[in-house]
């Protein structure tokens, strides 16, 4: 039988007239990187304009198909990706280093998404009348056209089919470009979906910096959906501001954690706690990325977090039954994350490793292992910035005002955490935090909701994805109005008169 690290993949850009692409980009394995998981076919910024035009193309039939045609053709696309998880999460888990059955469940929540759009599109795309003493109004939702669509590593499908199933359904086509370091088996799901649609309503195109630039800057494209880093993400504003095109940004947070003075720190919590700050190795936009504990509390919370974490976590090969935690997507993210971890340290933090090692860590791969820091300066940089890896500062305070400030003293606002017995009490926390998003009791994919809206507030982005908010970016209002004064009933007002209201 073939070691599935032998197999060797090709993936391409494709559009509306088929595969595209001839520059071999190459992706190694971060588990073992001496071992090439595979090369896309990425396309030059002078091949864009045939990708755009011919999803402009499809544009124009696809959003004269009535809804319930495309809600159809949509939970096909769903049925389509649910099909791929078994084959493509062990690739994704290859390029990635996430594990792999987080890997298969994105394949399932990819087409939980799909379907979920395709349930409540019709409420949200719905048009409403209105025909009384002041007149007739009609406000209809209408799409935009092409969408431009940049997306990340960290969890590739579904940062991708959090803006396909939502454009495409409300009329859309959108165009894909995802990041060089993994590739493969996003490319493969969405040609899954784009095979259920007609021609040109999916495309994806692999290519460099300039590709993306092509992108947004099309002016056939009418909006872009972005999800990365706050310095891209001022490209990617400037670019669209050259055609005025509206942006979805979602730039990741510094995500803080609050326990309140009757926070429960049973088993259950404090693995929901370790998963929330350690899932993808830490590598995830809304991952708890700091935490403030009473002090009071400080040695249990420690306690209770360091023993959660040696049941379940496990640093291995992604591709293994038993690991919860893989390796770093780059040499360069380890040690970016390791020398933050040394200079909290140095600083005064205290370093606690968690959780158990196998073998396969030791072999060169780019894994580091999951720490607690407690007790570093609240100044320091592991602290300030977003550290996007396993390592977790834990500070102490005295009163709740304390940590409420805390909290909030960020230029990011993605996602937040209140932990207490009492939910009422949680719920009232939670509305003084500056955050678009705030879990209580659980962090990070524990708290999600499709049915959410999800995003960002100050530097964290602006605009919003999931829920009927989400749809809705995907939807511009078009009003067709005859007022009372101009329906010839003798009411009539003078031509250059204000409206009445």
């Amino acid at each position: 039988m073939t070691d599935v690290r032998d197999e060797e993949v090709e993936v391409r850009s494709f559009g509306a007239d088929g595969p595209l692409g001839d520059r071999r980009v190459e992706r190694f394995d971060p588990t073992h990187p001496d071992r090439r998981v595979g090369h896309a076919l990425a396309i030059g910024a002078d091949d864009v304009d045939g990708v755009v035009r011919g999803a402009h193309r499809a544009f124009l039939a696809w959003r004269e198909r009535p809804l319930e045609e495309r809600v159809a053709a949509v939970n096909a696309a769903a049925d389509a990706v649910a099909a791929t998880a078994e084959a493509l999460g062990p690739l994704l888990a290859r390029e990635l280093g996430k594990v792999v059955g987080d890997c298969r469940g994105e394949m399932g929540f990819a087409a939980a998404c799909l379907r979920w759009c395709a349930a409540e599109v019709a409420t949200v795309a719905a048009s409403t009348t209105v025909d009384d003493a002041a007149g007739r109004l009609a406000v209809h939702r209408v799409p935009y056209g092409v969408i431009g669509a940049i997306v990340p590593w960290n969890a590739p499908l579904i940062l991708s089919i959090l803006k396909v199933a939502p454009a495409v359904v409300t009329g859309n086509t959108i165009v894909v470009k995802p990041s060089p370091l993994a590739p493969f088996a996003v490319t493969e799901a969405l040609r899954a979906v784009a095979a259920a649609l007609p021609p040109g309503v999916v495309s994806v195109v692999h290519g460099d910096g300039d590709v993306g630039e092509a992108l947004v800057a099309h002016p056939l494209v009418r909006k872009v959906s972005f999800t990365g880093g706050p310095l891209t993400a001022v490209s990617v504003a400037a670019a669209s501001a050259r055609t005025i095109k509206p942006v979805v940004l979602e730039l990741g947070g510094n995500d803080p954690a609050i326990f309140l003075d009757d926070a429960p720190f049973d088993d259950a919590a404090m693995e929901r706690i370790v998963f929330g700050a350690f899932l993808t190795s830490g590598q995830v936009c809304m991952a708890a990325k700091r935490c403030y504990v009473p002090r009071v509390r400080l040695d249990e919370f420690v306690e209770g977090f360091v023993a959660a974490a040696d049941r379940v976590i496990e640093v291995g090969d992604p591709l293994s039954a038993t690991a919860t935690m893989g390796p770093l997507v780059s040499a360069a993210q380890r040690d970016r994350v390791a020398a933050l971890v040394a200079g909290a340290a140095a600083a005064g933090g205290t370093v606690v490793p968690l959780g158990r090692t196998t073998a396969v860590v030791e072999r060169g791969g780019w894994f580091l292992r999951p720490t607690l820091v407690v007790g570093p300066p609240a100044d320091d940089p592991l602290v300030r910035t977003e550290q996007f890896g396993p390592a977790l500062p834990v500070l102490a305070y005295d009163h709740l005002e304390e940590a409420v400030a805390a909290a909030n003293d960020s230029d990011m606002g993605l996602a937040s955490s209140v932990w207490s017995a009492d939910e009422d009490r949680a719920f009232a926390v939670a509305r003084r935090l500056e955050a678009g998003t705030t879990f209580v009791n659980c962090h990070n994919r524990a708290g999600m909701s499709l049915r959410a809206p999800f995003g960002g507030v100050k530097q964290s982005g602006v605009g919003r994805e999931f829920g009927h908010a989400g749809l809705a970016e995907y939807l511009q209002t078009h009003a067709v109005h005859a007022p009372a004064a101009v329906r010839g009933d003798g009411t009539g007002a003078a031509a250059n008169a204000y409206p009445a209201g």
